[in-house]
């Protein structure tokens, strides 16, 4: 593809507010439309926005499809995405239209594993039904058989999907006693595996059916849409626990919501769910679920990073180079 002269003062259109460093830099850099107000765009603004700018920065919360795409003008060169994850834009409608993505890798390993955690020790140990005892008033103080839970030290946990995240996890996990299994589309070298202590399984059957946690850190692709189906749900241990926060679409919701329910699996902790920001009244009626409003990557320091890497990405664009983070063909 023959590239055309890239403008060193390009106009970009952000979707969501950043933070205000980022911001002030993009401004500083970049003929740049933020949000003011920080809502999601309708499809009529993106068609908008692509049709006007040189560089589209989305986020999660903006679904660039081939509708989008083949609204675009010959402008748009790059899709600078505000995340990892690239799910919810047609990677393969930019690339028919000459248009390159990059994201923003990286950033949120440690923060989102350590979301992980918080969930794996929260959900068996009871600690939402807990606080929600605490604020009702209605606690009668300790008694031998109260608000009983289950020990997290010495159970088999799950990992599906090893990479920064599946990593980040299960060094923190080892830390607290579980013994690491794991899932993923190619076995670790064998020192890492030593280091964490870990055993691999190449069937996710196997995996689910030994596990005492379930743990998902696979991005969601069309071979990952919900590759945790109602069959697999069934196989899994009753006293077991579902962790997601990956995708919700890697998980089938309702038939993750009848394990639930029936007591087929003992609970689950959740940051992402299929239809956000919607979530399954269902999901909500649940105690032996922990549910966060997709709170991964939710910190100040995470939040910089991934805004530094965006306009990193946008610069090498704009200087002729190839973004460090573009997304290339057979990204997962």
């Amino acid at each position: 593809m023959t590239d055309s002269p890239r403008p060193k003062r390009p106009r970009v259109v952000v979707t969501r507010q950043l933070m205000p460093h980022v911001e002030g830099r993009m401004a500083e850099l970049f003929d740049v439309a933020l949000s003011a107000n920080d809502h999601a765009f309708t499809v009529d603004e993106l068609k908008a926005a692509v049709s006007d700018c040189d560089v589209l920065v989305p986020t999660v919360t903006d679904r660039i499809d081939a509708e989008i795409i083949d609204a675009a003008s010959e402008r748009l060169k790059l899709i600078a995405n505000f995340g990892a994850g690239v799910d919810h834009i047609d990677l393969a409608a930019a690339r028919a239209k000459g248009i390159m993505v990059s994201n923003t890798p990286g950033v949120f390993t440690e923060d989102t594993a350590d979301m992980t955690m918080a969930l794996i020790l929260s959900v068996p140990r009871r600690l939402a039904e807990g606080e929600k005892l605490m604020r009702s008033g209605k606690w009668q103080g300790w008694a031998p058989s109260a608000m009983l839970g289950h020990r997290v030290g010495g159970k088999l946990l799950g990992i599906i999907g090893m990479g920064r995240i599946g990593l980040a996890v299960a060094r923190r996990a080892r830390a607290f006693g579980l013994s690491i299994h794991y899932h993923n589309r190619k076995r670790l070298p064998a020192a890492v595996e030593e280091e964490l202590g870990a055993s691999y399984h190449a069937s996710i059957d196997t995996l689910l059916r030994i596990s005492d946690v379930v743990t998902i850190h696979c991005p969601h692709t069309s071979e990952t849409h919900e590759m945790v189906n109602a069959a697999r749900i069934a196989a899994m241990k009753r006293t077991a626990y579902l962790i997601n926060t990956a995708r919700g679409e890697v998980v089938d919701e309702k038939a993750m919501i009848a394990a639930l329910k029936t007591g087929r699996i003992a609970g689950a902790g959740l940051d992402v769910y299929t239809h956000e920001p919607a979530v399954d009244p269902d999901l909500l009626a649940l105690d032996n679920v922990v549910l966060l409003p997709h709170l991964g990557s939710a910190t100040i320091e995470g939040r910089e990073a991934s805004g530094e890497k965006v306009i990193a990405n946008i610069r090498a664009w704009c200087d002729g180079h190839r973004p460090p983070d573009q997304v290339l063909e057979g990204w997962v």
